[in-house]
């Protein structure tokens, strides 16, 4: 088992489209109040005024820890560590197309705080422990653990509506290239 958290194992299974997202496109980003690792709270909707990168993700690890046993056998499910560094790589191309980068899991702030400072992330994370978004525009979660996370999932929004979608998202560390493509394609 690898405790690598910025690598990906090369037998991870691979994410079937389930339909969970189709309904997602021209949706306006509900008014919620997220609490942010920037240390403020930040209304989603007012984030997307111009284009918003919204990643949605199961959880990050922490480091020295081994994923939970059965946690790399979910398809889709492990990868978050790639995903964020693969934002954060790509973040300064991202802005350059007009793109504000946030991301967002069911984990507390306290959690997400923790990594984006390991991670030096120069975007926020939103925690939602209650799901509000997945309520709001019925995501799509798994149960693990006792827990219910989100699906991963990428949203670009355009003026607070939702105007594409990607999922299933695989490979996790090849997503931010794939939209930066899309947006840059959307452009030229």
């Amino acid at each position: 088992m690898s405790t690598d958290l910025t690598s990906l194992p090369p037998d991870l299974p691979i994410p079937q489209d389930d339909g969970a997202a189709d309904h997602l496109a021209g949706l306006a980003l509900p008014r919620l109040e997220l609490r942010a690792t920037s240390g403020r709270t930040v209304d989603l909707h007012g984030l997307a005024t111009g284009t918003l990168v919204l990643f949605v993700y199961p959880r990050t690890g922490r480091p020295g820890a081994d994923p939970l046993p059965g946690w790399d056998e979910i398809p889709g499910a492990r990868g978050c560590t790639p995903q964020a560094c693969s934002f954060r790589d790509l973040h300064a191309e991202l802005a350059e197309a007009g793109a504000l980068v946030a991301g967002l899991s069911a984990q507390t702030h306290e959690e997400q705080l923790e990594a984006s400072e390991r991670l030096e992330l120069p975007y926020p994370l939103l925690a939602d422990p209650e799901l509000r978004l997945a309520a709001a525009l019925r995501l799509p979660t798994f149960e693990f653990g006792g827990a219910t996370l989100y699906r991963r999932l990428t949203l670009v929004a355009e003026r607070g509506r939702i105007a594409r979608v990607f999922y299933p998202v695989f490979p996790p560390d090849a997503n931010a290239a794939e939209v930066l493509a899309w947006l840059r394609a959307r452009v030229g």
